[in-house]
């Protein structure tokens, strides 16, 4: 059997009388490739928010690693090996590509802390920087000010710093957002040549795009799941269908 890394059961994130997140229930082996799909309003990115400990479940239990994580913060979840990308890019834009990735290695330091400790890195530190720029096809920008970079090439960046981190399960929301054709063949191919060993547990509008990457995909819609399939079979699935396009009138 396959063993598995992220369990969520009833998972409730309620704000007031509405709950974004309706009693999910989901399990991602190890290595697995995970789309998650909806309508907008599904409760998709709320729920990588819960996941993630940026909004704690209202109800429900969270497991990492075989670890309740419900009640944990953030940093704590990152520290057992939870990296995520956001739908809106987080960047230092006068910085260069370097910089940035220098404060998001420095990040997992207890150096950070330090008023007087030295500003550069050690070898560990740029080891990370390589292999994470490397992944998401970064290296050659790297004196670049991230202001003189493109949108693509920023969504790019975001993956990388969240890869310097060295994740077991990386969540990555609507990646391909506001992209164009040849910037979404490049992060998806970015997406693709990760490793196997790495957990991925992405959100996409992009339906092409977020099956041609998983190997397995979950349908939220208005905060429940909906369905759980393979890629193939959802792509025939009527309720998918409907959800997206709408029920036809005489119907």
């Amino acid at each position: 059997m396959t063993e598995t890394i992220l369990t969520l059961t009833d998972v409730v994130v309620a704000f007031d009388a509405l709950r974004a997140v309706d009693g999910v229930s989901l399990t991602v082996p190890r290595g697995q490739r995970r789309a998650i799909i909806g309508p907008n309003g599904a409760g998709k990115t709320t729920l990588f928010n819960a996941i993630t400990g940026v909004i704690p479940p209202t109800d429900g239990t969270i497991v990492f690693e075989g670890k309740t994580i419900t009640k944990l913060p953030p940093h704590r979840r990152a520290a057992l090996g939870i990296s995520r990308t956001f739908q809106i890019t987080n960047l230092f834009p006068t910085l260069s590509v370097q910089d940035n990735m220098v404060l998001a290695v420095r990040g997992l330091s207890p150096r950070k802390f330090s008023l007087f400790g030295s500003p550069d890195t050690n070898d560990e530190e740029n080891a990370r920087i390589v292999k994470a720029l490397n992944a998401a096809q970064m290296h050659h920008r790297t004196d670049i000010p991230v202001k003189d970079l493109s949108y693509g090439e920023q969504r790019q960046l975001e993956i990388a710093l969240a890869l310097v981190t060295e994740p077991t399960t990386l969540l990555l929301d609507e990646p391909a957002a506001g992209l164009s054709p040849a910037e979404r063949t490049i992060v998806a191919d970015v997406i693709k040549s990760l490793p196997r060993d790495l957990t991925l547990v992405l959100i996409e509008h992009d339906m092409a795009l977020a099956l041609g990457l998983a190997d397995f995909v979950t349908c939220l819609h208005e905060g429940r799941v909906l369905v759980e399939e393979s890629p193939d079979a959802i792509r025939k699935n009527q309720k998918v269908q409907e959800v997206y396009l709408g029920k036809p009138r005489h119907a």
